[in-house]
């Protein structure tokens, strides 16, 4: 990896040229498994940022870009994808550096699951920009009638702003950027500072596939930065991942000046196991969702409900499965959970977990810091029971290898119980009953639910996106497509 050659380039990418900050303030990159420095990258200021919206307007005004054939695009984004995948082996490197990822998910969802996503983006460039719209007859005053059609146009947004988050970074960056420059828009990405390499990765990519200059500036910087790009009035859509509550405050940020938002949130999302479920195939779904990147995702389902029936025996085979994890650094062979991103995000988890004993709970299994390990941010994959659906630890987005089980007796209480949370962003239902399973799925207030495991990946097609405080907008498939486009309308007649 060329961690020295960013950090010499500056670490902003603005306008096709690597830019220095004309500050002097720098944040060290982590490797979260070991604590070690890797890169120390200078932040980027507000006059970065400034330059970063000016060339982004500019090349949206007056650039090649947005002017150029869907296909011309296509084929641009098509030359970025092929230097990605000439680095893949350095792309799995820096995901399991810079995550903390374990070497299969960062081969699997991290990088070639971005990728494969990166190829669905640049081919959707060449897709037809205007649709035919059915016809009309109208009658005429004098008589006759008038044979009147229209067409609906699809035409780039402006000057978006993409903000990610720490747990995903290449895969995240990439739903973000891709779709929106594959629709002409310009971008300024910021990266969380906690994973900012993956982003200027992609940087590189443009640079070297000949993506005009400021059609893509990827800048760092803290919080007066955020704002700035999110407030500014050159700036037509904010894309966002994160927090339910920093969400908020970006679409506030955006409201002045009526920016449209997109915005991807947390979840606590449901395991629904019905009596009749597959108990071990339930029970290895339950902890590979609650385990994934050491909990620390949006979509993952962190609230099991299991039929009162059954749940002792899931609990038994969810403890068993949890305990069989290797957990440890993702450099190591046979790791399969890593850390959690930075000590405070494993403080956060102590504290929550430590509430739900104070509140009465049962720790099944885990519930502190792995003993044979002194360096890192570990913890321990924890199973918590004994708390109804109403406590802290079930209501709220942990972000950590926590998981919630709890019991109920009917389908009907099922999916009350589901539907009882300030989050709608995901689920999944266990049964051998297909078509209960699928009218389960039809009830739950939620953006996406898989039935028994799901279709075995993550589709390209499938709209992703959440309901209530887990998001507005859909990311990937067409939907995810079109939120970076305007719809225009055009009427004509056949005279």
């Amino acid at each position: 990896m060329a961690l020295a050659g960013l950090a010499y380039k500056g670490a902003l990418y603005i306008d096709g040229d690597w830019v220095s900050p004309s500050g002097e303030s720098t944040e060290d990159v982590v490797n979260p498994a070991t604590e070690e420095v890797i890169a120390s990258l200078p932040v980027g200021e507000l006059a970065e940022c400034d330059a970063a919206l000016a060339a982004a307007r500019r090349a949206f005004e007056e650039g090649p870009w947005p002017r150029m054939s869907g296909a011309e695009r296509s084929a641009t984004l098509l030359r970025m994808l092929d230097v990605l995948l000439a680095r893949r082996d350095e792309l799995i490197d820096l995901v399991m550096t810079e995550t903390g990822a374990p070497q299969g998910l960062a081969a699997g969802l991290h990088v070639d699951t971005t990728l494969a996503h990166f190829r669905f983006f640049a081919e959707a460039a060449a897709w037809p920009n205007v649709e035919p719209l059915p016809y009309d007859l109208t009658e005429r005053v004098g008589g006759g009638r008038l044979l009147g059609s229209q067409v609906q146009v699809y035409e780039p947004y402006g000057v978006v702003v993409a903000i990610s988050p720490f747990n995903f970074p290449l895969l995240i960056n990439v739903a973000k950027i891709a779709p929106a420059m594959a629709m002409g828009n310009t971008v300024v990405l910021k990266p969380s500072p906690f994973t900012p390499l993956e982003a200027f990765v992609l940087a590189e990519a443009a640079e070297q596939a000949g993506v005009p200059a400021g059609v893509l500036n990827v800048v760092t910087g803290g919080t007066d930065v955020g704002q700035a790009l999110t407030s500014d009035p050159r700036v037509d859509l904010i894309t966002f991942t994160g927090s339910d509550t920093v969400g908020v405050a970006v679409a506030q940020q955006g409201a002045d000046t009526l920016k449209k938002v997109v915005l991807e949130l947390g979840g606590k999302s449901a395991l629904i196991v019905r009596e009749d479920a597959d108990l071990e195939a339930a029970a290895q779904f339950a902890v590979g969702q609650y385990t994934l990147q050491a909990g620390q995702g949006c979509s993952l389902c962190t609230r099991h409900l299991v039929h009162n029936a059954v749940r002792s025996q899931f609990l038994d085979l969810m403890a068993r499965n949890s305990q069989a994890l290797q957990i440890g650094d993702p450099a190591v062979g046979g790791t399969t959970m890593g850390p959690l991103i930075r000590e405070q995000q494993r403080q956060r988890v102590e504290r929550y977990v430590d509430e739900a004993r104070d509140d009465g709970g049962e720790v099944v299994t885990g519930g502190r810091r792995p003993d044979d390990l002194d360096r890192g941010f570990f913890y321990e994959p924890t199973i918590l029971t004994g708390v109804d659906n109403t406590s802290k630890v079930a209501q709220e987005e942990i972000f950590g290898p926590v998981a919630v089980v709890v019991g109920f007796d009917s389908d009907e209480e099922a999916v009350t119980i589901a539907n009882d949370s300030p989050f709608g962003l995901s689920g999944a239902v266990f049964s051998k009953d297909s078509g209960t399973a699928f009218e389960i799925a039809l009830q739950l207030r939620t953006g996406q639910v898989s039935l028994n495991g799901g279709s075995g990946g993550m589709n390209s097609w499938a709209p992703f996106g959440g309901y209530k405080r887990s998001g507005i907008g859909r990311e990937y498939g067409v939907a995810g497509v079109r939120e970076f486009c305007q719809t225009k309308a055009i009427h004509f007649n056949a005279g």
